[in-house]
């Protein structure tokens, strides 16, 4: 008899084939994609490129809604995470944080692949003081440490530190041809970015164990079972969604969804008793800002809440 992780291991190895012997040049967004991002209309269409010079992603915010997209841009290479991209997209994200017209993030790749994992040929010949010394990918969990919300929007191969950073958004939307990996064991490594540790969390020891022990991918609709991903959606519709929802957000109080995101973040990083002090006391500060009067007066008088962000 076959086993599920013997059958999912050549797609696996496949996928890996394929970073390995990509072309690394830096092209311009696939025609899929492209066609894909048309999707979200005339809300889209406000969207303008940010004047950053950025190599291997690319940013665009929609100034009327306060939504930056920042798209994982190495196509031909299925978006392998080398050592540039993840430094823009710290940069991008650190920019974001600093930036008062933003709001919400969307981090998206393309329709094959949000991000097949890291560079391999970059990370393959380095030694473990290479690695110790350049504190290597522990440097990504800066994209965790994000203030404001991230929502991931990812369509096809979403495998290695791949997952792992899409793990580190706060929301994440799948397209119904995701899939989902930690194939480092293929490779004779483990998962370096949070992989063994969010996993866990997320879909519970069990499975976790079992893709990270096998390689095996798991579907968009498993990760939808068991709690890794909020919704899957037809393909063409995982971006478009996820900057609806972005857009949503970021039409609420700034410092309230800042609050949230921090309160929920330390219910998943520490015990009860200590998420619920933290939880308290960020209740209790809202009440010192002018959003939460004008929002629940709003609520008295029926009528829709003019947010100012203090």
């Amino acid at each position: 008899v076959v086993s599920a992780a013997n059958m999912a291991r050549p797609a696996t190895v496949a996928a890996l084939r394929t970073l390995r012997t990509a072309s690394f040049s830096i092209p311009s967004v696939s025609v899929a994609h492209r066609r894909a991002m048309d999707g979200v209309g005339q809300a889209r269409r406000q969207f303008s490129a940010e004047a950053m010079p950025y190599k291997c992603i690319t940013v665009e915010r929609n100034e009327n809604e306060k939504v930056l997209v920042v798209t994982l841009n190495r196509p031909k290479a299925l978006n392998a995470l080398n050592s540039v991209l993840m430094s823009e997209l710290i940069d991008a994200l650190e920019k974001a944080d600093a930036n008062p017209q933003v709001s919400c993030i969307v981090l998206t790749g393309g329709e094959k692949a949000f991000a097949a994992g890291a560079d391999i040929k970059e990370m393959a010949n380095k030694t473990f003081i290479d690695a110790y010394k350049e504190n290597f990918a522990a440097t990504w969990q800066a994209v965790s440490r994000t203030r404001k919300p991230i929502i991931a929007a990812v369509n096809g191969f979403c495998l290695g530190g791949g997952c792992e950073v899409a793990m580190m958004c706060d929301i994440m939307y799948a397209g119904e041809n995701a899939k989902f990996a930690q194939p480092e064991i293929t490779l004779g490594t483990i998962p370096g970015a949070g992989g063994t540790q969010r996993l866990v969390r997320q879909i519970g020891k069990s499975r976790a164990m079992e893709l990270c022990l096998t390689g095996e991918m798991m579907s968009s609709e498993e990760a939808l079972k068991l709690g890794l991903v909020s919704k899957v959606f037809p393909t063409a519709e995982t971006i478009p969604q996820a900057i609806a929802t972005a857009t949503k957000i970021a039409s609420m109080s700034q410092l309230s969804v800042e609050m949230t995101k921090e309160a929920i973040n330390q219910s998943y990083e520490t015990g009860l008793q200590q998420g619920l002090i933290h939880e308290s006391r960020a209740f209790w500060s809202t009440f010192a800002t002018k959003d939460q009067k004008e929002g629940m007066a709003a609520f008295v008088e029926k009528r829709k809440p003019d947010f100012k962000d203090c």
